[in-house]
Formats: C-alpha cells, sequence, structure tokens
C-alpha cells in the first residue's frame, strides 16, 4: 500500500499543528508570572548534532550545527533537550516560550532557513548518531524523530547573531504532560533550504563560557490556570463512539486527510471515543504525532479539555512513535492502564467518573488475519477486564463478524449493543445498510457493555454514513476495502459505531 505522501494542502501550518492546547490561558489567569531562562549545561540543557553519510555512527555531543546537503556526509542536524520537568511546576500555565540561538561561524550562504521541530523521541546525549537515539534503539526514521514544525527563521552566518523562535505550543504541551511520561523539551534545529554546499551553521553551545551567547529557552508561566472544560458535567447519559481512523486518516480515496476523520469526531458529540490505527511520526502521519493532533484539534473544535491515553500495539503507554491505539475522554482519568493480548496487539483502559458512578471503558484491536489468535486475544481480554470494576464497556475493531466464534465468546458476558438497539427499534442507521455495516460489506466494529453493568441502560446505537455524496469510485489500494453500499468517498475504510447510555 501507498504511505508517504504529502497532506492534500501542502504542509500542516505549525498553528495547526501545536496551536490549540489544554493549558490555553484562560480570562482568570492569575496576573502573578515567573520567567525562568533555561542555558546552564547538563543541568537545563544537553544537546547533540546528528551527522549523516560516512559519520552516520558518530556522536557529536559538543557540536551544535546544521547543513542541508545532497551529500549525506554533510547533513548535519542539532539536537537540543531542555529540563521543563524539573524546573517549571507541573500544569503551570505557560503564557510564553522561546528559543534563542547565536550563530558562531557559518558557510558562505548570506542566508539559510533554519527550522525547529517537536523532537518527538527521547534520545541520550553522549549516544545519539545520525541512525541511533541511544545505543541499541534506532531512530524511527534516520535523522532523528521529528514531530510538528513549531517555526522558521533566515540565519545569517555573522558570527554572533542572534535568532529566536516561538515554541510556546510545545512547551505548553510538555509542561501539562500531553506528550507522556516525560515533560521534558526536546526539539530539533534543522536547515530547510535548498541544499548547499555552504548552508552550515554552527550555533554556540550551551557549554560555551559567555552565558549569554548560550542557547536560551526562555519560559514565562503561572500558576496552573483554570481549565478550558466548562463546570464539571452533570449529565447522566454517557455517548460511547467507535472508530478505527485506517492509519490515522487514509480515506478510501487513498488520500491522507486527518480534518475529514476529526469532522466526524466532532459532530458525533461523544463522550469517550476508541480510537484505532493511528500513527505516531511515521510515514503513514507524515511524521506527525496523530494522537496529541487529534487531542489539540477536539479541544479547538469544541471549546473544552479532552484528555487522552494512547498505547502501541507492542504495550508501550503514549509511545512516542509506530502504530498506536487511542481513547479520548471529555472526563478526567482515575486511571489507566495496558496490557498485551497476543499477536503484537494492545488493549488498553481508561477509568472514569460519571454521574457518581465508576466507569471502565477498554478499546481493544483484534488480529486480522488468524481467528485463532482472536480467540486467544479475546480470552486474555476477557480475563483482564475482571480486574475491573463495574460499570464497564469495551469497544474496538474485533476484525469478526457477528455470527463468528470470537464473538460468540464475548457476548456470554457481554452484550452487543448494535444487536441489542435493534431488537429494541434503537438502533439507527440509513436506508443502505440496514445491517450496520462498519467495514466494507462486514460488521466488525462494536461497542460492548457487561451484562452485569445494571447500572447502564443503554439508549440506542447510530452506525454514521460517513461518505461525502460525490459518487466518485473507491480506490482500492493494498487492505483497503470499498463499500457496498458507499455514496462517495469515506475518511476511513471503517465507519464509527455510537451507543449512548442513561447512567443511572
Amino acid at each position: 500500500m501507498r504511505r508517504a505522501v504529502s497532506l492534500l494542502c501542502g504542509r500542516v501550518a505549525p498553528s495547526l499543528l501545536l496551536g490549540f492546547t489544554a493549558v490555553a490561558a484562560s480570562a482568570s489567569i492569575a496576573s502573578a508570572q515567573t520567567t525562568v531562562s533555561l542555558n546552564q549545561p547538563n543541568s537545563q540543557v544537553v544537546y547533540a548534532t546528528l551527522r549523516g553519510g560516512t559519520y552516520a555512527a558518530k556522536n557529536y555531543p559538543t557540536l551544535l550545527a546544521t547543513q542541508a546537503s545532497t551529500d549525506s556526509t554533510n547533513a548535519r542536524r542539532a539536537l537540543l533537550k531542555f529540563d521543563t520537568q524539573n524546573l517549571i511546576p507541573a500544569g503551570s500555565n505557560v503564557t510564553s516560550a522561546v528559543l534563542t540561538l547565536t550563530v558562531n561561524r557559518g558557510g558562505t550562504d548570506a542566508s539559510r532557513t533554519v527550522a525547529v521541530y517537536q523532537g518527538t523521541t527521547s534520545w541520550t546525549e553522549t549516544e545519539a548518531t545520525w541512525t541511533v537515539r541511544r545505543v541499541g534503539q534506532s531512530w524511527t526514521t534516520p535523522g532523528g524523530d521529528m514531530g510538528s514544525e513549531l517555526a522558521r527563521q533566515p540565519v545569517s552566518n555573522v558570527a554572533g547573531t542572534r535568532v529566536s523562535f516561538d515554541v510556546t505550543p510545545l512547551v505548553q504541551q510538555a509542561v501539562a504532560g500531553a506528550l507522556g511520561a516525560s515533560r521534558y523539551t526536546r526539539v530539533e534545529v534543522v536547515d530547510t533550504g535548498t541544499a548547499s554546499a555552504n548552508s552550515y551553521r554552527e550555533f554556540v553551545s550551551p557549554d560555551d563560557a559567555n552565558a549569554a551567547a548560550r542557547p536560551v529557552l526562555k519560559v514565562t508561566y503561572g500558576a496552573a490556570a483554570a481549565t478550558t472544560s466548562p463546570a464539571p458535567i452533570a449529565s447522566t447519559t454517557l455517548r460511547v463512539l467507535q472508530y478505527n481512523v485506517h492509519h490515522g486518516g487514509w480515506g478510501t480515496d487513498n488520500a491522507f486527510d486527518p480534518n475529514r476523520i476529526l469532522n466526524w469526531l466532532v459532530r458525533a458529540k461523544p463522550d469517550l471515543i476508541s480510537l484505532q490505527e493511528l500513527e505516531v511520526a511515521d510515514s503513514w502521519s507524515n511524521g506527525l504525532n496523530l494522537p496529541l493532533w487529534y487531542k489539540q484539534q477536539l479541544e479547538h473544535a469544541t471549546g473544552r479539555t479532552w484528555y487522552a491515553f494512547w498505547a502501541s500495539r507492542y504495550g508501550t503507554a503514549m509511545a512516542t512513535s509506530g502504530q498506536v491505539e487511542m481513547i479520548l475522554s471529555k472526563y478526567p482519568f482515575v486511571a489507566t492502564s495496558v496490557h498485551t493480548l497476543d499477536a503484537e496487539r494492545t488493549a488498553l483502559n481508561v477509568t472514569v467518573d460519571v454521574n457518581g458512578r465508576t466507569i471502565n471503558f477498554t478499546s481493544a484491536h483484534l488480529d486480522n488475519a488468524s481467528q485463532a489468535t482472536r480467540l486467544k486475544e479475546i480470552d486474555a481480554l476477557l480475563y483482564w477486564e475482571t480486574s475491573h470494576a463495574e460499570q464497564r464497556i469495551v469497544a474496538g475493531d474485533m476484525n469478526a463478524w457477528p455470527n463468528t466464534a470470537e464473538i460468540a465468546n464475548i457476548t456470554r458476558t457481554y452484550t452487543d449493543t448494535w444487536a441489542m438497539a435493534s431488537s429494541q427499534g434503537t438502533a439507527a442507521s440509513w436506508s443502505a445498510n440496514p445491517d450496520g455495516i462498519t467495514h466494507g460489506a462486514h460488521r466488525i466494529d462494536y461497542v460492548f457493555q457487561s451484562k452485569s453493568a445494571t447500572l447502564l441502560r443503554l439508549k440506542g446505537t447510530q452506525v454514521f454514513d460517513t461518505s461525502d455524496g460525490s459518487g466518485q469510485a473507491c480506490v482500492v489500494t493494498g487492505s483497503a476495502t470499498c463499500y457496498k453500499n458507499s455514496t462517495g468517498i469515506d475518511p476511513s475504510d471503517h465507519r464509527p459505531v455510537l451507543a449512548e447510555f442513561e447512567v443511572r
């Protein structure tokens, strides 16, 4: 299947990728502000330079340089990591973060375009090279794992020139803990101009005796801001959405556009969302951190905080590369956990409080190739579920039809909400899809309710028609599947299914 293509409208603007955060300033920001300047070597900032070609295995822990070159041996990129984890209180309201670099020397090109990107993967200063981030651990992409572009500036070759980059959105996310377990701020500095033998730029390093010329991250913050959420939710209704988003947003036209998925997440008005096949910092996602992107864009579109938890197919919580599964919630998490099933598949669970009731919500994505493997995964999933308190809901892409042994094993202790709603006359779809098909000609996406979850009353279900009505034909590539009842292009090769409950 094709993978690496551009977003439909070219490079996504930095404001789209990291511009909307859960820690944006509110009208009630306290007036007291603190400004810190992080520039002390080792204790506040570490760094390295990556060089390609014949130097791809060499570590440069005392150099900070960039160069764009058609000769990979001369390609250079700079890494910086600032300690915002220990030096800025968690949850602080970051109102400004500016990275400033000082030119030490440069090639004869009078000006170069240099950009700062989010660094999505941890690395070790004395071990990072073009090919590995630390001994025994490769980068997802040689040359460093980069997420969103944060800012770019023209950089002259005149020694002593200072250039500043606004990295506020990234530092906001780091301090808020939205980038994973670590709250450090990692950036990669890259020359994005046309390759040139004279594009070399060397910047003053954090170890320089002149502290005023060192790289500095200047952060201004105040006390934790009021959340962007409205008052605590007092609703007795819980809307649960299940959606496999096909590698983060590849539609049936074989085009990558996550905004089409986002539109449906907003239109469905869910409270809890189970997503499969998101991608982080790889060719499927064009290098984007899609879990973070969806969280931020959903917050911007709905005007409230969303809580996010994701894990790789290999069980790594808040993974920074590769394919992940994800849960988004309007409700704060009481607890989160991950469980490895089989065939490199993972289930994840979050615990939330809704209307004074404990809800355990699990998201799973079962193997697509082997029924025997799926049966093993279901056994492991159901056993793990017994460790969670009621009320329990399980959603996911089960890769199995309703009449299979896999689903029969689940429905011994769980109710298929679409089937129940159909029998009650509260299952909604469109006329061409009376059976609630979610993928090709099959119904393989589910929301299950534990039969012991007596405080949850199913009100109804819905499978959404996400086709654009254009009449355009689906483009089948690789494992993608066309719907038998499509009226045009869909944003994924799956359709979302929603179950609505009354929490009593």
